[in-house]
């Protein structure tokens, strides 16, 4: 079959060609209503932008790098891959290719950033994993390289009593951010599983995570807490423990919480739930990877495929290239997006 073009894309919204080529290259110069009714027609046509003419014109890869990250245990890996799976698909509505490349750690992958750059003439990264003062981010903001992160910009906090790491707060996050992250909302999550186990009448509901310092990790034990507290529940918040993440060390985690007393636990991780069933089923997991759902487990499931969505957008504004059709809705969207998981519930102990 013969591949739309922009004369098919005129032709059905009723309008001239170069009014096309104005909202697919720079819409800023076309009116809302006219913006719509072109990209209602390259829906309804299937048009795509020919990516090598782009590339000679505006003398730009179009490609977009992200690294490779090994699978730990071959369960909580499948958050990334769907991430991966649905950015790919994506940026390529939108004009780009993905590059995968590897690095042995974070120190690595900015020597690669500027290898890319050079040799390949990327146009921008996507991040994964983000941590507190993250090098690779302070790397490409002081060069100038365009970027987005799955992932909060964690910011290094001050140690409250007890010897818990702060989570810094979203504003605050969103005020020193200078580039464009999405994340899951984990305290929300959290905070939903232990309304959930409160309802079914546990009131000594623990937490199972990692230790203290990984910004994803506090976070989810900070909703926890934080909606413990609120029930009045502050016995319970010494049924507390921090672990390497892993089905056997769940196993073990939960027969020593289970041991102080607890009745039901939250877990920082699927991998950590999934040992931790062995020893109470009133348990639930963090990511709803596949075993979660293939053993029954409740679990709390992240929107990768809207993060990714979100990415690709913010990618898309920041390089000042057009949204595809699909991705319109986020075209106006602010640049550090928080998203809500949702609790998926399997069995009620």
């Amino acid at each position: 079959m013969r591949r739309p073009t922009v004369a098919d894309v005129a032709a059905r919204a009723g309008l001239s060609a170069q009014t096309v080529s104005n909202v697919i290259n720079a819409p800023e110069r076309v009116r809302p209503q006219t913006r719509a009714r072109v990209m209602d027609a390259i829906a309804a046509v299937g048009y795509r932008p020919n990516t090598a003419a782009r590339q000679l014109r505006t003398r730009r890869s179009m490609i977009i790098g992200l690294r490779l990250r090994r699978r730990r245990d071959g369960i909580n890996g499948n958050v990334l891959d769907r991430f991966l799976h649905a950015l790919t698909e994506l940026s390529e509505s939108a004009g780009y290719r993905v590059m995968l490349y590897t690095a042995r750690d974070d120190a690595a992958e900015i020597e690669a950033y500027e290898e890319l750059i050079d040799s390949v003439g990327l146009d921008a990264f996507v991040l994964t994993d983000t941590g507190r003062d993250d090098r690779r981010l302070a790397w490409l903001n002081e060069h100038g390289v365009a970027c987005a992160a799955f992932g909060r910009p964690w910011l290094a906090g001050s140690r409250p009593p007890g010897g818990r790491e702060r989570v810094d707060g979203d504003a605050d996050q969103v005020d020193r951010a200078p580039h464009a992250w999405v994340d899951v909302d984990g305290r929300r999550g959290t905070a939903a599983a232990v309304r959930h186990l409160h309802s079914l009448g546990h009131t000594r509901i623990g937490f199972l995570g990692w230790p203290a310092g990984s910004g994803l990790g506090d976070e989810r034990r900070a909703g926890w807490r934080q909606q413990l507290i609120r029930f009045g529940l502050e016995d319970a918040l010494a049924l507390d423990r921090g672990s390497q993440d892993g089905v056997p060390q769940g196993a073990h985690g939960a027969r020593e919480l289970i041991a102080a007393g607890a009745t039901a636990l939250v877990c920082a991780s699927d991998s950590l739930a999934l040992g931790a069933r062995s020893h109470t089923r009133a348990v639930i997991g963090f990511d709803d990877t596949p075993v979660a759902a293939a053993v029954g487990m409740s679990s709390i499931a992240q929107p990768v495929e809207a993060a990714a969505a979100h990415v690709v957008a913010l990618l898309a504004r920041t390089l000042g290239d057009p949204l595809p059709a699909g991705l319109q809705n986020l075209a106006d969207g602010p640049r550090h997006v928080l998203l809500e998981p949702e609790l998926i519930i399997r069995e009620d102990r």
